[in-house]
Formats: structure tokens, sequence, C-alpha cells
């Protein structure tokens, strides 16, 4: 006869805990969920693509960027940069995007129409939340940024 070890009950307790903490954990769509709406990983996936406007200032620097996602993962992201006299300056990149499931990643092909260098080939990476369908929060971990985008349509001017 089988005899039930005492510390297969001790095991048991912990994979438990351990299944009912993972689904209480916050998720990239806790924005989200704090809002009343959950989206799985392939929704966020599907919301994705589209155009979306970050505006900000600082330093006296007004800035403008329109990032448009397409579909199939290329992104084109432009910006118009305002300075304190009104001097305005515009870039325009372009490059591939994926979703991991936590992150959106882009990384740049061309930046102003030029190959960027192979020594120092730019990526961006936020981890995203969604407010709404149309809104989204990215964090960046790495430089301590947090960046807001909606959704706007296309042909929108930066």
């Amino acid at each position: 006869m089988l005899r039930w070890h005492p510390l297969a009950n001790a095991v048991l307790a912990a994979v438990a805990l351990g299944v009912l903490a993972s689904q209480c954990t916050s998720t990239p769509d806790s924005g989200a969920q704090a809002a009343g709406l959950s989206f799985s990983t392939e929704q966020t996936a599907e919301l994705l693509p589209g155009t979306w406007l970050r505006e900000y200032a600082e330093q006296g620097v007004r800035v403008r960027r329109l990032l448009t996602l397409e579909p199939k993962g290329a992104f084109h992201e432009e910006a118009r940069v305002t300075d304190a006299s009104g001097q305005v300056t515009r870039f325009v990149h372009e490059g591939t995007w994926l979703y991991d499931g936590t992150n959106l990643k882009r990384r740049y092909t061309l930046m102003n129409g030029k190959p960027p260098s192979r020594l120092n080939v730019p990526f961006a990476t936020f981890e995203i939340a969604f407010e709404s369908s149309n809104a989204f929060t990215g964090v960046d971990h790495i430089h301590a940024r947090t960046v807001h985008y909606r959704r706007v349509p296309a042909g929108t001017e930066p």
C-alpha cells in the first residue's frame, strides 16, 4: 500500500499557492483592467496596429510624435520638434516592431532616410498597458521613462 509522505502535502500546497499567485499578479494590461477593461495578449497585439500620437514638452521644447504600426510588423515614425524660439525640426524614422506579450519593441532601420550605424542600431522597448482600446502607456525601464500614446486617424500630421 502507498503512503502519502508529509513533504508531498507541502509541495502540493506550494504549487497551489504559486498558481493562485500567478493569477493575481499584475499583467501588462493592468491599467486597462483597473479601468474595467481586460485584454488578453492576443487582443493587445491586435490593438497595436494603427496610428498613435504622443505629445510632450521638455525644457521649452514641444514634441509631437506620430507612430504608425503596420499589421505586418513595420513601423513609421514622424516627429515635429518645436524649440522655444518657434523653430521646427522634423524627423522621419522607419523600422520593424513586435509585441512579445509584455513589451512593444521597435528596431530602427532608417533614421531620417539613412541606415543607422551598425555599431549603434537603435532599439526602443516599452512595457505597455492599455488604458482603453485607444490609449496606452509605455514604460522604458532602462531609461526610467514613461510615455503615453493615443490612437489618432491615419493621415494625422505630426
